[in-house]
């Protein structure tokens, strides 16, 4: 038997008891063995559910239990999941997350840890929820230098800026309905900000260009400014608004920037609508590949932590690594010229390439009400 202990039993950490109480003689069958859930931590005590006799509220019980193989960190956060993950690892537990804001802080900590200690640290689900993304760039494109990846990657925003385009809605509106059909938070500022993106970006980036990328050296802007009549005038110029994570290697330095974008119609990213995500990633060898589904999701989630699960224990697949760094080689996005859509009292316009620094001196003559980069 395969013990487990699942840390914080919110949604997702529901999902993945779900996951592997619904599926047990499949996973039972691929694994050669029975995965049981042993313990269930949480500050709240779980009742009414097929499991509430697992429930306990003291780590070291897990942590000093010896028949634990594995723990599935879902509290969320970099507080104690932090101090958790690395009290496992340090005792040579696997850990499996779908927790982006640990691995964008402290991913090349721990997987060092992991590395050090020869156990799993995987976190497929911290980018994409269900789509595969980590291991397939990691491992499928591993003869690839990556160039650029280009990506929507928080379902909420993209729900709302597609409501609005589609309906007309105003931003509070379809952040309601967001909201009422669970696609967002009660308090939604980490997605509609652009901070879930940011994380998420750099997961990614950190992953394809080999160095911890920092989220605080990340521009990033969210959804809050953008008004129909910006929806509007882009489906004028034959444009759909996208909440874009964007992140490339220029030279030896990388730019990286998290803002709403005017995406073409020639973009694979155009007809990514409501919850979807699309994640474009381009290799010097095998150029575009694009990853699309569900980026978020009780089940999906759950789906790609109980495969992680299942990968850790059955020790598959060997341990993604970057190195640590303090984003030092992250030059200024203003540093990147890029064309802009521009707004102003009497008309809109699309500008040829030039550099923030430039639009900014010309800002106060033009009377600028809205400035959007084009991808």
């Amino acid at each position: 038997m395969l013990n487990i202990a699942i840390l914080g039993f919110g949604n997702i950490g529901s999902g993945v008891a779900d996951v592997f109480i619904e599926n047990e003689d499949i996973i039972t069958k691929k694994m050669g063995d029975k995965v049981n859930i042993k313990y269930i931590l949480d500050i709240i005590e779980i009742k009414n559910h097929l499991l509430s006799d697992r429930y306990v509220n003291d780590f070291d019980i897990i942590l000093n239990d010896p028949d634990i193989s594995l723990i599935v960190e879902t509290i969320g956060g970099c507080t104690w999941a932090y101090k958790y993950t690395k009290a496992a690892l340090e005792k040579g537990i696997n850990v499996v997350t779908p927790n982006k804001e640990l691995v964008a802080t402290h991913g090349a900590e721990l997987l060092k840890i992991a590395a050090q200690k020869n156990i799993r640290y995987f976190f497929e689900a911290s980018v994409g929820g269900g789509i595969p993304i980590i291991r397939p760039i990691y491992n499928c494109l591993a003869a690839n230098k990556i160039n650029q990846i280009t990506a929507i990657l928080n379902g909420t925003t993209n729900f709302i800026l597609t409501k609005m385009s589609n309906e007309n809605w105003s931003f509070d509106q379809a952040l309601k309905m967001a909201q009422e059909n669970g696609f967002a938070e009660p308090d939604p500022s980490d997605d509609i900000n652009g901070k879930d993106s940011c994380r998420k970006i750099c997961i990614l980036s950190s992953l394809a260009f080999g160095k911890q990328l920092p989220p605080e050296k990340v521009h990033t802007e969210g959804i809050k400014n953008i008004t129909l009549e910006d929806i509007k005038n882009a489906e004028l110029l034959g444009y759909k608004i996208k909440l874009i994570a964007k992140s490339g290697q220029i030279q030896d330095s990388f730019y990286v920037i998290v803002a709403p974008m005017f995406v073409p119609r020639s973009s694979p990213l155009y007809n990514i609508d409501d919850v979807f995500n699309g994640i474009v990633v381009t290799g010097n060898a095998i150029g575009d590949v694009m990853f699309y589904g569900r980026g978020a999701g009780k089940l999906p989630t759950a789906s790609a932590v109980a495969a992680d699960v299942m990968d850790a224990l059955a020790k598959n697949t060997k341990n993604i690594t970057w190195d640590l760094s303090d984003g030092d080689y992250v030059s200024d996005y203003k540093s990147q010229p890029v064309k802009y859509y521009i707004r102003t009292n009497d008309k809109f316009f699309i500008t040829d390439e030039l550099f923030e620094y430039e639009l900014e001196k010309q800002a106060k003559k033009l009377n600028i009400l809205s400035k959007i980069r084009i991808i």
